[in-house]
């Protein structure tokens, strides 16, 4: 009996360790659920706090950014009023110099304070605009064309430079306008296609305009580059009619496209950027009247 009673008790003692030993596991697992679980949500809270954080952040910035928009516009509004009453005193003067060549004399230096206090009103914008920023170098002009090829191709891009038609004079604006598309155009080929990556730029000079082209065949350089062959890749990927309309009709999006296109339509141009299927890229910038198109609206063409 004893024996007996001492074999239960001893079952029970071992029974009982284990139940405390497994509640003891449990605890643990629970207490170690429940500083993680802690820790998480301490974390969260300094992610929410962050975001917080950025959200005011960004939002004095918007505001603040907005106040420049608004003063910009007001000084950009007034600076356009004087520069119409400059235009008016110009014209006047060359009507009435006709009769009385001392007319434009004493014009002349009306304009000259006008055309200052407009210029003053053009810093105050730029300050606006720019503010904290480092002044802009010289603006660049197509002389520098060369340069911006010889820098690609020190990049890697192996750039064919061709050029048709007359060159005529442009403004210095159009030109940057210009310049500043190649460049972005240049760039995405390199980003995109990679060492090796073939580009044709066109300049096409008309009488009145510019078209200018960059075709590049940055699809097919990533193939030849990792040992592939382009043709075969093409077929592999199954290349349709589809997939080339689809390339000719979906508009590729992007913040380099966005300015290239604005870029263009600020004087009057036309753009165009689409993939060729199995290829690589084309940017196309179209300006029928870029001799005379002044950037605010279109001016009747004439002699210069």
């Amino acid at each position: 009996m004893d024996a007996w009673l001492d074999g239960n008790a001893t079952s029970l003692v071992v029974v009982l360790a284990a139940v405390a030993a497994v509640l003891l596991l449990l605890t643990l697992v629970l207490l170690g659920l429940w500083l993680r679980a802690r820790r998480v949500a301490r974390r969260a809270t300094r992610d929410r706090a962050a975001a917080e954080h950025d959200r005011l952040d960004l939002e004095l910035t918007l505001a603040e950014q907005g106040g420049r928009l608004r003063m910009v516009r007001e000084l950009h509004e007034v600076a356009i009023r004087a520069l119409t009453v400059i235009v008016s005193q110009a014209e006047g003067a060359r009507s009435a110099a006709s009769q009385d060549p001392g007319v434009a004399a004493r014009t002349a230096g009306t304009i000259a304070d006008s055309a200052r206090a407009v210029l003053a009103d053009l810093r105050r914008v730029a300050d606006v605009a720019f503010d904290g920023e480092q002044e802009a170098g010289p603006a660049p002009e197509f002389s520098s064309i060369p340069e911006l090829v010889d820098a690609a191709r020190a990049e890697g891009l192996e750039v064919e430079l061709v050029e048709s038609g007359d060159p005529h004079a442009l403004r210095e604006g159009a030109e940057v306008a210009v310049l500043r598309i190649l460049q972005e155009a240049l760039k995405n080929a390199l980003v995109h296609g990679g060492p090796g990556t073939k580009a044709k730029v066109t300049l096409g000079w008309t009488e009145d305009g510019l078209q200018l082209l960059v075709e590049d065949d940055g699809v097919r350089a990533t193939a030849v580059r990792n040992g592939l062959d382009p043709y075969e890749e093409a077929q592999k990927q199954g290349y349709t009619v589809g997939d080339d309309l689809a390339a000719l009709t979906q508009t590729p999006t992007g913040r380099g496209i966005t300015e290239m296109r604005e870029r263009t339509e600020l004087f009057g141009g036309v753009f165009d950027a689409h993939r060729v299927a199995g290829v690589g890229f084309t940017v196309q910038a179209v300006f029928p009247a870029l001799r005379f198109h002044n950037a605010v609206d279109e001016t009747t063409p004439g002699p210069r």
